[in-house]
């Protein structure tokens, strides 16, 4: 039976026997209920773990040393679900203290498995939102990574703090214009087109875009942001007419 199938009184309660393990596990210097939460295939079931491990980290000062040691061990776990874990935690302890989970962080962008992966970005795209000055600065760090998949991570993972602030990811966007990895080109225009549908932001889009130099990026990144305004129309502030205008103003 999975999580969503309780009642929700029995998910109260089974939320509050994880929170109790955990702390268990933190007062005695273990990680034994944490693991055994965190292995669980149920997806609900892991996010207890590390939103308690989050919470904790915020509230309680005297655990903290404990919880980033838990999330250390976790991480070097076999189990690809227990290290998505420790990264989801990180995402959590992040929004509190950015630089003890740095490392792992760094580390998950390229590890042997896609959730793992996946699990990095997502924790950023959240970082993005609650911690940005930290989360760019780290953003910064790895932008330049000689690994392609590093770099696409990257700027997968900065893309929801653009989404409110597109001028403090554009710049960093801009110094990928060029990247010889298409990977990395293509997302760049997937991120351009997904930073441009809110309230002003085409506009601070268009300006930039007037900066840079790769013009066959350009056009692509203006056709995509067309194409966005035509699929979000229900929630984009501007129709797909007037985002071609907007375009055709400055361009």
């Amino acid at each position: 039976m999975g999580y969503y199938d309780l009642s929700k009184e029995q998910r109260i309660q089974f939320a509050d026997k994880i929170k109790k393990a955990v702390e268990l596990d933190l007062s005695s210097n273990a990680c034994k209920n944490i693991q055994k939460y965190s292995v669980d295939k149920d997806t609900y079931i892991r996010k207890n773990v590390y939103l308690v491990m989050g919470k904790l980290y915020r509230d309680d000062i005297r655990q903290r040393k404990n919880i980033l040691t838990s999330v250390e061990v976790m991480y070097k776990n076999d189990d690809e679900k227990i290290r998505q874990t420790a990264v989801y935690a990180c995402g959590e302890i992040g929004k509190t203290d950015f630089d003890p989970i740095s490392k792992i962080l760094g580390d998950a962008l390229s590890d042997d498995h896609h959730s793992v992966r996946n699990a990095a970005i997502g924790a950023l795209k959240q970082l993005g939102e609650k911690n940005p000055k930290s989360t760019l600065k780290f953003a910064k760090k790895y932008l330049h990574h000689p690994d392609p998949g590093i770099r696409h991570g990257i700027i997968h993972g900065i893309e929801l703090r653009g989404r409110t602030h597109p001028e403090e990811i554009l710049p960093l966007l801009a110094e990928l214009q060029n990247d010889k990895d298409k990977k990395i080109t293509k997302m760049i225009i997937h991120v351009l087109g997904q930073i441009s549908y809110k309230k002003g932001c085409i506009e601070k889009v268009i300006a930039h875009l007037k900066t840079w130099n790769n013009q066959i990026l350009v056009e692509k990144a203006l056709g995509e942001i067309i194409d966005v305004h035509k699929r979000y129309s229900k929630f984009s502030h501007q129709s797909p007419e007037e985002a071609r205008e907007i375009i055709r103003k400055e361009f």
